[in-house]
């Protein structure tokens, strides 16, 4: 099964019957992180954690023993189960019990504390890695992908690393140790029939957990998809806020949510309803095992054979190994459900990068900053070419404008030149080096970028702006600040620049957030610019302030600007036409203009519209 085109995932395979391959894959990419190389001091702590819990169960299983023994020698009866005992007496066999109970519980506590730091450490790791993995994608998977339901993956998966370190190492596998040693108990003091329905009892209860339990994993894979996408309406919804009171669209929003969170409860209540029949179910099966195991002792009491410590004792044990059981039930089910969510975020794990380093890929090395794309060919949809071999030459400290109609590839040079995509012909180099040959920090670091609407981080306008450089200090910021001249406005407000921005920056102004950009990217400092229409969201007068810190920004640095209003790119040292996904024309505004070819016809038309808009204001 295939979603979205993609491959198999973790959780369609588990619906169609693959689930044990898959789970013992997700298995195997866990345990690297509980026995990392090189990690002497987590491997120690492994090592004791499995001794206290090995010693706690062994004294957890002994433990009965004396509380029959004590039994025996109040009764003043003989058994052969505890007879090198009763000479302890009845009192020390008690403080016995009590000393085993209590030491079975503290190893079990000593085991937690030492483990604790181990799988911290690997959720941490983990975590760490899914976030760096998901950064490194291509800007292509982002697009394509959904925020929210990212999230929800990482956040699940993570979770489920933590539930199944806990559980299964310590929980699960103790288990059957525990089972295995009582059933050998009751084989050697009692007979057979003691393991056989021991055995029974523990057969039947598992493979009708397991059995019913993997029918309830598919609904629940329902649930959480349900949930998602309930997740994912009210995400899309509250970042629209905006957009959502603009058309009057408050009930329309709760409706689509609400729709999602009905197919949820549905799947919730089918899945509260299967917990009940399997709780029943596993109540009726331990119910009956004790039953069979201590009528046996009873009639082995009856006849002379047991004592009425003996009879105790498999109460004891019995009660011992059907606690775990039911707790076996819930466990099972929170590790397949554990699994699913695990598989998934390894599947993004798993995703690889588009674009990727060669081995051992030097640092860009600027020189001046000369830009050039030579007969670069790109198309996101290889079906759909974008760019058909253009060539465009940006030489060191020059400003070179990229202008054309929507489609022709204005802003997709823009990505490829900060490789956010490969091209998939020619190359694009920056001082004679190609992108692909060296890394892409580097490349990062030597470009600036102001786009069309600057989004910033729900945080300080002091934070935003130090985004820029990492360590900046705070005169540094008011320099940016001042240059680009929203120094003044910032202490204007009340708390200055620890003033919040809100989300994506929604309490600033188009033309605030635009300076705060500008003033983010001059700390950054870059020899490259990149303007990706950084104006044209714009009123005219904002715009015409705001191109005089730009001009001012790009002094002795190479700028590349993409326009669409032509008339903020006349200065501009020459000026590339792109049309169809190649270049048309190119030449300084006014050999263009003289030209009379594309160039010329988009200036006019937008010189018209220009003063039909002064007219009717």
């Amino acid at each position: 099964m295939r979603r979205g085109g993609g491959r198999t995932t973790v959780s369609d395979a588990m619906a169609s019957g693959k689930q044990a391959g898959q789970g013992w894959r997700t298995i195997r990419r866990v345990v690297p992180y509980l026995w990392p190389e090189g990690q002497t001091e987590v491997k120690v702590r492994v090592g004791v954690a499995m001794a206290m819990l090995l010693i706690a169960k062994v004294v957890a299983v002994a433990t009965p023993l004396f509380y029959a023994a004590a039994v025996d020698a109040l009764t003043g009866e003989e058994s052969d189960s505890a007879a090198w005992m009763l000479a302890i007496g009845a009192v020390g066999l008690t403080v016995a019990y009590g000393g085993a109970r209590f030491f079975a519980v503290g190893f079990q506590q000593l085991r937690d504390a030492v483990f604790a730091k181990v799988a911290q450490r690997a959720l941490r790791a983990l975590a760490l890695e899914t976030f760096e993995h998901i950064h490194a994608l291509s800007l292509r998977y982002h697009i394509t992908r959904k925020t929210g339901t990212l999230s929800r993956v990482m956040e699940r998966g993570v979770k489920g690393v933590e539930f199944l370190l806990r559980f299964l190492l310590f929980n699960i596998g103790p288990l059957f140790l525990e089972l295995f040693m009582v059933a050998t108990i009751f084989f050697v003091l009692f007979d057979v029939w003691y393991l056989a329905a021991v055995v029974a009892t523990i057969g039947v209860y598992v493979l009708f957990t397991f059995k019913i339990t993997e029918w309830r994993v598919k609904i629940r894979k329902q649930m959480n998809d349900l949930d998602q996408e309930a997740h994912q309406k009210a995400i899309d919804s509250l970042l629209n806020f905006e957009t959502v009171k603009y058309f009057n669209a408050d009930r329309r929003e709760a409706e689509r949510y609400d729709a999602s969170m009905a197919g949820y409860e549905d799947a919730a209540i089918r899945t509260s309803q299967s917990l009940a029949f399997l709780n029943a179910g596993q109540s009726f099966i331990i119910t009956a095992g004790l039953v069979a195991v201590m009528a046996l002792a009873a009639v082995g009491v009856q006849q002379g054979r047991l004592s009425t410590g003996d009879f105790v004792m498999v109460n004891a044990y019995m009660v011992q190994i059907t606690m775990p059981l039911n707790f076996l039930g819930s466990v099972y089910r929170e590790i397949r459900q554990a699994l699913v969510d695990m598989g998934e975020m390894f599947d993004l794990l798993e995703q690889p990068a588009e674009v990727v380093d060669k081995p051992d890929a030097p640092a860009l090395e600027v020189n001046g900053g000369h830009v050039r794309f030579e007969a670069v060919e790109f198309g996101y949809d290889p079906a759909r070419p974008i760019l058909l071999g253009i060539d465009v030459d940006v030489p060191a400290g020059q400003t070179v404008a990229l202008v054309g109609p929507s489609g022709s590839g204005k802003s997709t040079i823009g990505r490829l030149l900060f490789r956010f995509y490969d091209v998939s012909g020619g190359r694009v180099m920056i001082d004679g080096q190609d992108l692909r040959d060296v890394t892409q920090d580097s490349v990062h670091a030597a470009i600036g970028v102001v786009p069309q609407d600057t989004v910033l981080f729900n945080d300080t306008i002091r934070y935003n702006i130090a985004y820029g450089r990492a360590g900046a200090s705070f005169p540094e910021i008011e320099a940016a600040a001042k240059a680009a001249k929203i120094h003044d406005f910032i202490n204007s407000l009340p708390d200055g620049y620890d003033t919040t921005v809100g989300e994506r920056g929604l309490k600033l102004s188009g033309g605030e957030k635009q300076r705060v950009g500008i003033a983010r990217t001059l700390l950054k400092n870059p020899p490259i610019l990149l303007l990706d229409e950084a104006t044209s969201a714009l009123d005219t007068e904002t715009e015409r302030d705001i191109q005089v810190s730009l001009k001012a920004m790009g002094e002795g640095r190479t700028v590349i600007t993409i326009a669409h209003r032509l008339s903020t790119i006349v200065d501009a040292d020459r000026i590339v036409v792109l049309e169809n996904g190649v270049v048309s024309e190119e030449g300084t505004h006014d050999a263009l203009l003289e030209k009379g070819g594309k160039y010329a016809a988009m200036w006019t038309r937008q010189a018209a519209e220009e003063d039909e808009a002064g007219v009717a204001a």
